[in-house]
């Protein structure tokens, strides 16, 4: 089985809290009591991946990313 998910990452430093990313994706992303995107921390199943890449564009300070997960980039900022 080396079918590779990727995890949907979001960097808290660039977001602004626009809130388009959980609009658009409300089953995939939530939102903290300040208004910041709370992502699964877990590979997206196959069919979260185009709603995935619907929040990751939708996002204008491109703080939401589509990582590989057999990187081992852990980072949660």
């Amino acid at each position: 089985m080396s079918s590779t998910q990727p995890t949907l990452t979001v960097d808290r430093v660039a977001c602004a809290g626009h809130g388009l990313c959980y609009g658009v994706a409300p089953d995939l992303i939530d939102a903290d009591d300040q208004g910041d995107p709370v992502v699964p921390e877990r590979p997206l199943a196959a069919e979260e991946i185009a709603l995935a890449n619907e929040a990751v564009a939708m996002c204008p300070e491109r703080a939401l990313a589509l990582q590989p997960t057999n990187s081992t980039n852990s980072k949660d900022q």
